[in-house]
């Protein structure tokens, strides 16, 4: 069937047009380079709605700092390496006789890092500096100076742990426990597209044991961290493939996986295997996208939000009715508190430019006009449309000539983009036939074409997506076929419309296509900066953007191919 694609682009591309050369003399700020401010990398807090992190393991609380000697008795930890569950027995023996000790168990808590200026967002990296002991109990020894202390290993970072006997102040004796990984997955069977919940703990808290990555068959599906989670990752992968078993595996990993690791100075940071059984084929799939759980922020600064041009004057104070939403919400603008008069331009602050060759100028405030409003008293309410543009954390401002006087954040989320048909009927999401020609309205949109699920082996098609951002944390999307990396979209140049281009591959049947956040590491770049450019499979609970209040999806396709 012919269609008509989604009626707004071409709108959108007009206003974007018509932005350009209306408002050239209403920029938020003068042009902008990417990199014209100094990076100033924070350490971000993990926000508290962060689904199911254990807490600090025993009581809980952060021992009071002693001091340790270089000759102590030995505690006797047996077994001194396990996994997060085991038993584990704590003995002292030559100790001050009937006297309370604290034990002390080490831990830390890494972080993420980033650098947050008014026009974007930077990945900067990882902290591992907060290191201290917890509390694990308190035993008193026996006559001899003798005490043991049974438990059982908590969920907390992998690798060895310090265990430390307290009297006072002072480390009287020292002990060691070593902890690895461990893995598990459910279900063990299903058909085509069964999400597998996979449980990996023991993760650790240094560069080279921070990071997971998980396989389907030797393929690099995504990796995985946990640097918020206290060493537990939780991902889902959906299963794919023909009829029979297949295995998953998760290593460790700096980005893909380290394959000698037994040979390294981290050898405890061990593998976990397990064996799926796809029993059918049962077709195609829903489009689906999953964002993470709306989360409070722990940085209040937002792009786009500055008091650059702001009228000192000024009192007002803006509300919405929504505060986030996809491409064309509507939400309700209530301004109190104007002491101005007349026409008021309501602008949507966001910037143009791109990453490519990024050394000067790479991008720049900008300014889409939303709507005018008479103001006759001190007050007003609007109804607004989001535009279709970039997503991420924007600004709402109300102008009077060239100064602000409201202004409030908005926040595009990511969407699928639908195809309708002439009707304005939804007859697919996302994914279209690829139109290889050359004419300037399918340019215009990415080479997609008519919607379709079904695709012969080696025919192209792409993959439709609005909203996607420009900050490092959110500008890119990495793709899967059938849980194997292929590579990544962008969309700050596209104004957050992006369109992949892929190729039907395998066996005829369902294949399974999944997408993943990014964090961007390409220009502008920066050192220490790991993990980068591969699919974030943890970016619902253990994603630095989570702290700045972002909302990045995962994407979930599926296509069949004929021979």
């Amino acid at each position: 069937m012919k269609i008509s694609f989604n009626s707004h682009s071409k709108k959108s591309l007009a206003i974007r047009i018509a932005a350009a050369s209306v408002f050239t003399v209403a920029m938020v700020t003068p042009a902008v380079g990417a990199d014209s401010l100094p990076p100033a990398p924070i350490k971000l807090i993990a926000p508290t709605a962060i689904p199911n992190v254990a807490p600090l393991p025993f009581t809980g609380v952060r021992a009071a700092k002693f001091t340790t000697s270089t000759t102590m008795p030995n505690l006797l930890v047996n077994p001194s390496t396990g996994y997060v569950g085991n038993a584990v027995t704590i003995s002292g023996a030559g100790l001050p006789a009937n006297v309370t000790l604290d034990l002390t168990w080490s831990t830390l808590s890494p972080t993420w890092v980033a650098d947050i200026q008014p026009n974007t967002v930077n990945y900067m990296g990882y902290s591992f500096a907060d290191k201290y002991s917890v509390t694990m109990t308190t035993v008193t020894t026996d006559a001899t100076g003798a005490f043991t202390f049974k438990t059982k290993v908590p969920e907390d970072f992998g690798g060895i742990h310090d265990i430390y006997a307290i009297q006072s102040g002072v480390a009287i004796a020292h002990g060691g426990f070593q902890m690895g990984r461990g893995f598990s997955m459910s279900p063990k069977s299903g058909p085509i597209g069964t999400p597998i919940t996979v449980t990996y703990t023991g993760m650790g808290g240094s560069l080279y044991t921070a990071g997971a990555a998980a396989y389907w068959d030797n393929h690099f599906a995504g990796e995985m961290q946990s640097m918020w989670t206290r060493g537990t990752a939780k991902v889902i992968l959906r299963a794919s493939g023909a009829v029979g078993d297949h295995v998953l595996e998760v290593k460790n990993a700096l980005q893909t996986a380290y394959l000698n690791v037994i040979q390294s100075p981290i050898p405890y940071t061990n593998s976990g295997t397990g064996i799926f059984k796809v029993t059918k084929d049962a077709g195609l799939l829903p489009a689906k996208i999953i964002y993470p759980t709306a989360m409070d922020a722990t940085v209040t600064a937002r792009t786009m939000l500055t008091t650059v041009g702001l009228d000192p004057a000024s009192k007002a104070v803006a509300t919405l009715s929504t505060s986030s939403g996809t491409i064309l919400t509507k939400t309700t603008l209530n301004v109190t508190g104007l002491s101005t008069t007349g026409t008021h331009q309501i602008v949507w602050a966001t910037v143009v430019g791109n990453r490519v060759n990024c050394t000067g100028v790479c991008w720049a405030y900008d300014a889409l006009p939303v709507a005018t409003v008479d103001v006759t008293g001190t007050s007003f309410t609007k109804e607004l449309t989001i535009p279709d543009n970039l997503g991420g954390w924007h600004v709402l401002q109300v102008k009077k000539g060239d100064l602000i006087e409201a202004q409030i954040p908005f926040y595009l989320k990511q969407s699928i983009l639908p195809f309708l048909d002439k009707a304005g009927k939804v007859i697919g999401m996302g994914i279209a036939k690829a139109d290889l020609s050359t004419a300037p309205d399918v340019i215009a949109r990415g080479q997609s074409g008519a919607a379709s699920n079904t695709f012969k082996a080696g025919e192209e098609f792409t993959i439709s997506l609005k909203g996607v951002g420009w900050t490092q944390f959110d500008n890119t999307q990495a793709v899967t076929y059938d849980n194997s990396f292929v590579g990544y979209g962008c969309g700050f140049n596209s104004n957050g419309y992006v369109v992949i281009h892929l190729r039907a591959t395998g066996a005829p049947g369902t294949h399974i296509i999944d997408l993943h956040p990014v964090m961007y590491t390409n220009q502008p770049s920066f050192s220490d900066t790991p993990y980068g450019m591969m699919p974030v499979l943890t970016s619902d609970r253990d994603f630095p953007a989570l702290a700045l209040g972002y909302q990045i999806p995962s994407y979930q396709f599926s296509i069949t191919v004929t021979k």
